[in-house]
């Protein structure tokens, strides 16, 4: 697939299929759709001969890939670029299917409770058209506002609150999608209970564009909840905070999130947004986010929280009740990428059994220190995931060492039955690890998958298995 399958003539075709006005070419106008946020260190080297091409409906989609699958043209799709596994880059020459014109909130269904979302909706545009609805939110919260439905469905996205609600697939109730001979899936629907035959709905959430285009989304949604508070946890040390998070998941009461940062991300990025970071005690601070549906039920989960959090040691416990006070304290959660970024040369999103977190962060820093330098701890705690990173030397450089770390990290991980990706996927940028991580058998399978979806392997081509 190294020869450039872009033709002149498929550049007609699709503008036959989508309008002169929605295809894009040139090396200058197309350089805008070619990166998600990887980091410029490590994420991989965009192909430059590409074609974008902006369709308006899952019609436009199918003859868009008709075209591709005649001509056996590589596509990559791309929603938001949130991303952080380089899998919206294209590495070889491609169509690159924009979907920001797949925009269309196509019905709020409160008696089934579900949205049915067109894939270039944002996160942020559902939060705002449940607002107009009274009692109704969508709480999972699966990564930045500005990622869009497909994205998320296809990278079956996470975030903080997955220790509540779980990731994407466990809100997706059926899928639109193209096969990459333009044929149209209708999978799913409003259904809470559907036992015909395989689900390929939970087979397309987290393939990653390598199988189809997905086009539009049946999303469950959720009465909103009207009471929330959030608790800073100080203890002095991080196994007597991790064990605090599962005594808390055994007690009944779950949290909306449970947040870990290093002490000094806390207290630095407060500083930097010129707010205070309260806790001065201790070394390991939770950030424990409430929300209930009455006042009731969140006092007696707040009095519970706190005992179980005073008996394993921890100091007392700030509490943020009121609106702005909460909005602060997830404003110092959320911005400390900003404080750290330019000192990070590559970051990772491991997850481990919450049983292991701290033994894992332990391991972690022990590793950094062998090498004499430092790395960031940010963790999703109550679910596992663990963020961290590879610094820069103090001369912007990259470290000779951080290769040979990296796998080091990984092979931490997997010591704690880990996996290498917990909410961002693999990507281009983690081929290597998955097949370290999967067993052969389980491998062959997913490619066996792949080749029947995509016999040509036109889709997202590099993206989990090697080109």
């Amino acid at each position: 697939m190294k020869d450039n399958r872009i033709t002149e003539n498929l550049i007609l075709q699709l503008q036959e299929v989508v309008g002169s006005d929605y295809v894009i070419t040139g090396k200058e106008r197309t350089e805008a759709y070619l990166y998600d946020e990887v980091e410029k260190t490590y994420r991989p080297e965009a192909a430059t001969g590409c074609v974008v091409v902006k369709p308006a409906s899952t019609e436009e989609v199918s003859g868009i890939l008709k075209a591709a699958d005649q001509a056996a043209a590589p596509v990559v799709v791309r929603g938001g670029a949130t991303g952080l596994a380089g899998g919206c880059t294209p590495v070889v020459d491609s169509i690159i299917i924009s979907t920001e014109r797949l925009n269309h909130i196509v019905e709020i269904d409160q008696e089934n409770m579900v949205a049915v979302l067109e894939a270039g909706v944002t996160l942020m545009d559902l939060l705002e058209e449940l607002e107009k609805y009274e009692g109704l939110s969508f709480p999972v919260h699966p990564g930045d506002e500005g990622a869009q439905m497909g994205g998320m469905a296809v990278t079956n996205a996470g975030g903080a609150r997955a220790v509540r609600h779980g990731v994407m697939r466990k809100h997706i109730l059926g899928l639109t999608a193209v096969l990459p001979n333009g044929e149209i899936l209708e999978l799913g629907g409003k259904l809470i209970k559907n036992n015909a035959g395989y689900n390929l709905t939970q087979l397309l959430l987290g393939s990653e564009g390598t199988l189809a285009v997905v086009t539009r989304v049946i999303l469950k949604i959720f009465p909103k909840e009207k009471a929330s508070a959030t608790i800073v946890a100080p203890f002095e040390k991080i196994e007597d905070a991790c064990h605090a998070v599962t005594d808390i998941l055994r007690s009944g009461y779950t949290p909306l999130a449970v947040e870990y940062m290093d002490k000094r991300l806390f207290v630095d990025t407060a500083k930097m947004l010129g707010l205070k970071w309260q806790a001065e005690q201790g070394n390991a601070d939770l950030l424990i986010i409430l929300s209930e549906r009455t006042e009731q039920q969140l006092y007696d989960a707040v009095r519970a929280i706190n005992e179980i959090c005073e008996k394993n040691g921890a100091y007392p416990c700030l509490y943020a009740g009121k609106q702005k006070e909460e909005e602060e304290l997830l404003l110092v959660r959320s911005q400390h990428y900003e404080l750290i970024k330019d000192e990070i040369c590559d970051s990772f999103d491991m997850a481990v059994p919450v049983s292991h977190v701290s033994q894992f962060i332990l391991g972690l820093k022990e590793l950094v220190a062998e090498y004499g330098t430092g790395t960031n701890i940010i963790a999703h705690i109550a679910d596992g995931n663990v963020h961290n990173d590879i610094l820069f030397l103090p001369d912007g450089t990259i470290p000779p060492y951080a290769d040979e770390l990296k796998h080091k990290m990984y092979d931490l991980c997997y010591s704690f039955d880990g996996t290498v990706t917990g909410e961002h996927g693999i990507g281009k940028i983690r081929v290597e690890e998955l097949a370290q991580q999967k067993d052969p058998a389980e491998l062959a399978l997913m490619k066996g998958i792949k080749d029947v979806f995509d016999p040509k392997g036109i889709m997202n081509p590099g993206a989990l298995f090697d080109l």
